[in-house]
């Protein structure tokens, strides 16, 4: 195989089963060009799960009502098209990551199924084209190919890993199986600079994954780098402006990647880095602005929006962008049901109402979430009577305000991207906890989605950008049904306070310590487990918490962190002594996969 790579674990979630026959969902996802962004591969739910999962399929609404905020390519908007690299997915579970990687350098990337037609590529103006990796041999029958224009219209193409193999055998090279496989690290010498490697020293540590190598290049190219077991582990034909490298940039075990990407795209293809938070911002005002009132004037409407908040970074990004474009046609609904973490209703409140200027309408819902989850200990049903009442709750606020044109959500990129895979071209989401139960059909809102061609990453920048409190914008991934599925068995008032304050000293200990950054989640979970301990000289048999802290490029892989022991102390001494009715702590030392980020 070509590149090995084992498909990463997304750990599916599933919300509220509808008590109507849902509507098939619509082809989900406009890019900044106004196309369709169905790429194929796996892909993450948002932070803000409980409202957008919520909501996504509760909205009976067609196509045609579904916009991107940068409108049509022809439309108002479409001379601030920025430049474009498109990746085109061969099945890699680095494909994301390489798109990413091109935003980091300010340059907008799109991913894209590997047999995109060619008239669908050319309708972005690509700047660039790069070829992901995959796990196929380009001489197996069936292998994916891209459409073969990508080969004659001169445009710069960057092959990686399977990339370069297809360009290779594609254009007149021989591919065959490896005498020795690379897996892993490995070390490159570079042969000849021509552009790609301009900088770097000769010798390189990459990463490796492949099972094949070239035997002969194409007529034209020339070998531009090699190993020890690899004679062409990268290879260049500048005058056609086409390279390939065998091993992956896109990740950390390449240091140097970042600049071959960067040659790549700012100097090979000249591509402008004019993809920043300030100008994403600027553009997304104006457009969200015309959008709102052009409805306004066409319907005789007030053009009102409301915009679902959870207290996570998406949504809140997402109400503050529109709130600068449309002021106080905005209503943000914030629905308490009581899993919230200590304290993040306040801060929510403080920030959005107070800070902001916004209309707030909190919802205080406790009693009823509390009411008709007693008794529940199966995480599953717990999910989906979450996802049902809210819904109801949110449907009763809703009706309240009148007539509403518009809804936000906080959509991001990943979710936009189907997760059929290169291989089978299934059209499964990955997020079916999507399929939940929905509003009526007659609340037909329009859609406001200011973030869907946004990574995470470029959601947190924006939020900086615009003032959001960093201990919102850098809140760690919360799970949709909040700390219900943090208590193993059944949600009560009780059981929610002893965990709440448990996860308040985790937090608190691991922000002192100066680590809270630098994981991507930390948390406590109340177990069902409880066990005898000594008190003061007594006996005592109380409940047993575990702590979960977890470090993750993007959460589809996650490694157990290695908290410092001292770290670990003052969380479990003070846990035991603070919060009653706990006598013991343990610390969960699995990595993703086998096991899950959340045990629930």
């Amino acid at each position: 195989m070509a590149d090995t790579e084992a498909a990463a674990e997304a750990g599916p979630r599933h919300g509220a089963e509808p008590n109507h026959e849902v509507l098939a969902r619509p082809e989900r996802g406009k890019t900044v060009h106004g196309e369709p962004a169905n790429a194929g591969h796996r892909v993450l739910a948002p932070d803000d799960a409980e409202v957008e999962a919520y909501l996504e399929t509760a909205l009976h609404v067609g196509a045609a009502q579904r916009s991107s905020e940068f409108g049509d390519p022809a439309g108002p908007g479409a001379g601030a098209e920025p430049d474009t690299v498109i990746v085109l997915d061969f099945g890699s579970q680095y494909a994301q990551l390489i798109a990413r990687r091109i935003r980091e350098l300010h340059v907008y990337s799109e991913l894209l199924p590997f047999d995109t037609p060619w008239a669908e590529i050319a309708r972005r103006h690509p700047k660039a084209i790069i070829l992901s990796g995959g796990p196929a041999s380009v001489y197996d029958p069936g292998a994916p190919k891209p459409d073969p224009r990508i080969w004659e219209e001169r445009i710069p193409v960057l092959g990686v890993c399977y990339g370069l193999q297809l360009m290779a055998s594609e254009l007149g090279g021989d591919v065959v199986p490896a005498t020795t496989r690379e897996y892993g690290p490995a070390t490159v010498t570079i042969t000849s600079e021509d552009g790609l490697f301009r900088g770097l020293d000769p010798e390189q540590p990459v990463w490796m994954s492949h099972g094949d190598s070239i035997r002969r290049p194409p007529p034209g190219f020339h070998g531009t780098a090699q190993t020890d077991s690899t004679a062409f582990a990268g290879l260049a034909d500048p005058e056609r402006r086409l390279y390939g490298i065998q091993f992956h940039p896109e990740v950390q075990h390449t240091p140097a990647g970042r600049e071959i990407l960067s040659n790549f795209v700012l100097q090979v293809a000249a591509a402008r880095p004019t993809w920043t938070a300030g100008s994403f911002i600027e553009t997304t005002i104006a457009e969200i602005r015309a959008r709102v009132a052009a409805h306004a004037d066409e319907t005789a409407s007030d053009g009102r929006v409301i915009c679902a908040l959870s207290g996570g970074v998406d949504s809140a990004v997402a109400a503050t962008l529109v709130h600068r474009a449309v002021g106080d046609r905005l209503t943000c609904i914030y629905v308490d049901h009581g899993l919230m973490r200590k304290r993040e209703s306040e801060l929510l409140r403080q920030t959005f109402e107070a800070s902001l200027g916004m209309k707030l309408v909190m919802v205080d819902a406790r009693e009823r979430f509390l009411v008709r989850l007693a008794g529940v200990e199966d995480p599953e049903q717990k999910r989906r009577i979450i996802g049902d009442e809210f819904i109801r709750v949110f449907e009763e606020e809703a009706a309240k305000l009148g007539r509403i044109d518009f809804l936000t959500q906080g959509t991001l990129y990943p979710d936009v991207i189907e997760s059929a895979t290169p291989e089978t071209k299934a059209a499964q989401k990955i997020k079916t906890h999507h399929n939940v139960g929905g509003l009526p059909a007659d609340l037909r809102f329009q859609l406001i989605e200011p973030l869907r061609y946004l990574f995470k990453d470029e959601v947190r920048s924006v939020g900086l950008e615009l003032g959001l409190p960093e201990s919102m914008v850098y809140r760690q991934p919360f799970p949709g049904p909040g700390l219900a599925i943090r208590i193993l068995g059944e949600v009560t008032a009780e059981r929610l306070e002893t965990l709440r304050d448990a996860d308040w000293i985790v937090i608190d200990e691991i922000k002192g310590a100066g680590l809270y950054r630098a994981l991507w989640q930390s948390f406590a979970i109340l177990t069902p487990v409880r066990s005898v301990g000594v008190m003061g000289d007594g006996r005592t048999y109380a409940n047993v918490v575990a702590i979960r802290a977890v470090t993750s490029e993007d959460g589809m892989t996650a490694d157990w962190a290695k908290l410092p022991y001292d770290v670990l102390g003052k969380i479990s001494s003070r846990i035991v002594n603070e919060v009653p009715g706990v006598n013991r702590v343990v610390y969960d030392i699995s990595s993703k996969p086998p096991a899950t980020i959340e045990w629930e």
